[in-house]
C-alpha cells in the first residue's frame, strides 16, 4: 500500500535511496527518511494541535530513534517526545527532543527510576501506586516533583496483547487522591491506549471504548475538584484525528506514524502528511527463479492485517518510475528475516540490483539502519548519518580492527 503512495507523493525519495545506494553509500537493509518531508508533517501536526490546544509528543521508535529525524521533528515544531521505554525517552534526547512522557506503553524498571528522573520528563505514567512511589522516590532525589499520568482501564477498554494493566477507571477519584499524596509526586491525569484505530472496513478511524473510559474518568476527576486534568490520548495520530481527540477532552497526543504518512489511514487517503519513509535493500542472489533480497528490516507492523507487500527492483540502468513493483514473499513473522524473495522471469534481476519497499515500520524491533536523507526539495540530496534501530552508531570496520588489535 505504502509504495504506491510513495511512488505517487514522494517519488524524489526513492530516487534518491536508489542513487545514494548505488553509489555505496547507503547499505542494504536500510530505511531512509526524508527529513524534510518529516519536518513539513510536523510542522502540520504542530499547527493543528496548537489550534486545538493540544500538547503533542513526537513518538520516534518507529522510525528507529534516528537523531537526525529528531532534530528534524524539533525544527519542525515539537519540542518533546513520549519514550515507548525508557531507551526510547533517551535516544531522543541525544537527538534534542527533551521528555515530555515516559512510562506508557512500557513502565520504567525499579533500578532504572532514577535515570528516568534524570531526564525531568513532564509526566510519568504509572500502572500502580507501587510505581508512583518509585518515580517519587526517583523525582524527590532529583530534587523536584513529578508530574504522574495513571493508566487506567475501564470496562470494555480494548487492547492489545500483553498490554495489559493499570487502574480501575470506575476508582480513578480514590486512585488519584492516594497518589496525589505520595511524596515526590503529583497527580496529573490519566492516560489509555489505544483511544483511536483504523477501522478497516469503514475506513476511516474511530474513536475506542478507551477514549470514552478517559472523558468520564476527566469528567468524574473534575467534579471530584481536580483542576487541569491532563487526559493522554495515544494512538493513531495524525492531523485527521486530532478534532475527534480535542472533542473528547483530549490534553496531549503523541503523533508517530502522523510524521511519516504511514498510519493505516494515509494508506487509503491523502492526508496532509506526506509519505516519508522507505525501506531499502538489494538482490543478493538467485536461485529457482526467484530474487532473493537481503532483509534485516522486513517487519511490517500487522495493523492492517496480511496485506501483501511489493518492491522495486531496479537495475544499474533502470528509472524508478518505469519499474513495475513486483509482489514479495516476505519471511513468515516467526522466521528471522535472513532474506525476502521476489519471484521474477529470467534476466529480469540481476545481484546488487537495488530493491525498494515501501510499507508501515517498526524499525526499533529489527536489526535494521537508518539514514535521514536532506536536499530533496533543492535536487540535491545528501545522507545526513546512518544509525543503528536503536539510535546509535553502527559498529564500523574499524571498530572492529581495534578491537582485535587491543585484545592482543
Amino acid at each position: 500500500m505504502f509504495l504506491s503512495l510513495l511512488r505517487r507523493r514522494n517519488p524524489r525519495l526513492i530516487d534518491a535511496a536508489v542513487a545514494l545506494h548505488r553509489s555505496g553509500e547507503l547499505p542494504p537493509n536500510t530505511y531512509v527518511i526524508d527529513l524534510d518531508a518529516v519536518e513539513r508533517n510536523t510542522g502540520v501536526v504542530a499547527a493543528e494541535a496548537s489550534r486545538l490546544g493540544l500538547t503533542a509528543f513526537a513518538m520516534t521508535k518507529q522510525i528507529g530513534r534516528n537523531p537526525d529525524a529528531s532534530r528534524a521533528i524539533r525544527a519542525g515544531g515539537i519540542t518533546h517526545s513520549v519514550g515507548v521505554d525508557l531507551e526510547c525517552a533517551v535516544a531522543a534526547a541525544a537527538g534534542g527532543l527533551a521528555s515530555g512522557h515516559v512510562g506508557h506503553l512500557v513502565q520504567i524498571p525499579r533500578h532504572r527510576a532514577r535515570e528516568a528522573a534524570a531526564l525531568r520528563p513532564r509526566y510519568w505514567t504509572v500502572f500502580s501506586e507501587e510505581k508512583a512511589r518509585e518515580a517519587g522516590a526517583a523525582a524527590s532525589a532529583a530534587g523536584y516533583v513529578q508530574g504522574v499520568l495513571l493508566r487506567i482501564v475501564g470496562e470494555g477498554d480494548r487492547f492489545y496483547a500483553g498490554h495489559e494493566g493499570g487502574f480501575d477507571a470506575a476508582s480513578v477519584v480514590e486512585a488519584a487522591r492516594r497518589v496525589d499524596a505520595l511524596p515526590g509526586v503529583r497527580f496529573a491525569g490519566v492516560t489509555n491506549f489505544p483511544a483511536t484505530l483504523f477501522d478497516q472496513a469503514a475506513g476511516d478511524i474511530v474513536s475506542t471504548p478507551n477514549l470514552a473510559t478517559l472523558t468520564r474518568a476527566k469528567r468524574a476527576l473534575e467534579e471530584a475538584g481536580f483542576r487541569d486534568v491532563e487526559l493522554n490520548a495515544p494512538g493513531t495520530t495524525s492531523t485527521a484525528a486530532l478534532e475527534r481527540l480535542a472533542e473528547a477532552g483530549a490534553t496531549q497526543v503523541e503523533p508517530g506514524h502522523g510524521l511519516t504518512g504511514t498510519t493505516p489511514l494515509h494508506a487509503v487517503r491523502d492526508l496532509e502528511e506526506e509519505p516519508a519513509i522507505a525501506y531499502v535493500s538489494e538482490v543478493s542472489h538467485l536461485w529457482n527463479d526467484r530474487a532473493y533480497v537481503f532483509g534485516g528490516g522486513l517487519y511490517v507492523d500487522p495493523v492492517l492485517g496480511s496485506a501483501a507487500t511489493d518492491a522495486l527492483i531496479i537495475g544499474p540502468d533502470d528509472a524508478a518510475a518505469s519499474v513495475t513493483a513486483r509482489p514479495v514473499e516476505m519471511p513468515a513473522p516467526q522466521a528471522i528475516d535472513y532474506y525476502a524473495t521476489i519471484p521474477v522471469p529470467q534476466g529480469a534481476a540481476r545481484p546488487g540490483d537495488t530493491v525498494v519497499f515501501g510499507f508501515r515500520p517498526q524499525v526499533f524491533v529489527t536489526r535494521a539502519l537508518t539514514a535521514g536523507i536532506r536536499g530533496l526539495d533543492s535536487g540535491e540530496p545528501r545522507l545526513a548519518g546512518l544509525w543503528s534501530a536503536d539510535g546509535s552508531k553502527p559498529l564500523t570496520i574499524a571498530d572492529a580492527i581495534q578491537g582485535t588489535e587491543d585484545a592482543r
